[in-house]
């Protein structure tokens, strides 16, 4: 079982527009559609459309919309209840595949709401082959919650895909606290390691940076580089993974599908290559799906992702 947290759950509303999107026009929706979302949500949904048991754990009160849809799509999760609902979350869809997203802050959690979404992972982590931190933090909830939360699940393979505060507050403690896999993209990688985003779309340098994490103690660094694919980095050493040519549509879940796709692998026993090229091709098979569409297994195209193991001394 893959055990998800998401503590700033959402409803993820997707306009598709019939033509590109001009500031302060009238324009025309193609399409509308809503799916439950926010990061873990995302995870857990890719997972359950493998037919793998996943379980998400969130803030969510009886008969909010956000739970319902979850039952809907015949996804397990443990709701604690909190003080609103949850946000919504606007993707604008242009044809081109551009998009343009509006999130809201999400409701406040309380002190007792987040003690009690830990206490519900401690209930279920015993359980999880892996468990996912992942997403923003609404407000009211302290920028090194991650940090706390992976202290008490020590023991237990935690994955974690967090940005800006979050992410800064964990990486200053990897010396004591750092997860089994870190799952940044290049913006969030050069966040904790001082690095050029642009630069860092280069896998070379991207590995280079990831290794500078392995060294401080995490397991693995699944680093997603967009369009030129994704590395992944562990003590033992590199894999550069490029991406198949697709036509994107839209990139909202690509790299939750990628974290999804790695750890079905690695519940399947496959090795890092293999783990990477499953990254991959989940991630790739979500940018070429609309709005915010997931991909199930039969969108995924293992044979069109290559993987490549790097020289230790090219990137270290």
């Amino acid at each position: 079982m893959i055990l998800t947290l998401t503590a700033n759950p959402s409803i993820d509303r997707t306009v598709t527009l019939t033509g590109p999107l001009h500031r302060g026009a009238v324009h025309r929706a193609a399409a509308v559609s809503s799916h439950p979302g926010g990061k873990g949500v995302n995870v857990s949904r890719v997972v359950a459309a493998a037919g793998r048991a996943t379980v998400a754990v969130l803030p969510g009160n009886e008969g909010d919309p956000l739970l319902r849809e979850l039952t809907d799509a015949g996804i397990g999760y443990r709701a604690v209840a909190t003080s609103g609902s949850a946000r919504t979350n606007l993707t604008v869809a242009e044809v081109d595949g551009t998009t343009t997203k509006i999130n809201e802050p999400g409701t406040a959690l309380t002190t007792a709401c987040t003690a009690a979404l830990a206490e519900a992972l401690d209930s279920l982590a015993s359980a999880a082959s892996w468990v996912v931190l992942s997403g923003s933090l609404p407000p009211g909830v302290p920028a090194d919650w991650y940090v706390e939360l992976l202290r008490r699940l020590r023991g237990i393979p935690v994955a974690i895909d967090a940005s800006d505060g979050p992410l800064q507050a964990l990486a200053t403690e990897f010396g004591s606290a750092a997860p089994r896999l870190l799952k940044p993209n290049t913006d969030e990688l050069a966040q904790i390691t001082g690095g050029d985003p642009a630069e860092l779309e280069d896998p070379i340098a991207a590995a280079r940076a990831a290794s500078t994490l392995t060294d401080r103690g995490v397991g693995a660094v699944l680093a997603t580089l967009g369009k030129a694919g994704a590395v992944l980095v562990t003590a033992e050493g590199a894999w550069y993974a490029a991406a198949p040519p697709v036509t994107p549509r839209s990139a909202v879940g690509a790299g939750d599908s990628s974290l999804a796709g790695y750890l079905l692998a690695d519940i399947d026993g496959a090795g890092p290559a293999e783990r990477l090229r499953h990254a991959v091709a989940y991630g790739s098979a979500a940018a070429a799906l609309p709005g915010t569409g997931l991909p199930g297994p039969h969108d995924i195209d293992l044979d069109a992702v290559s993987v490549t193991a790097l020289d230790s001394l090219h990137y270290s």
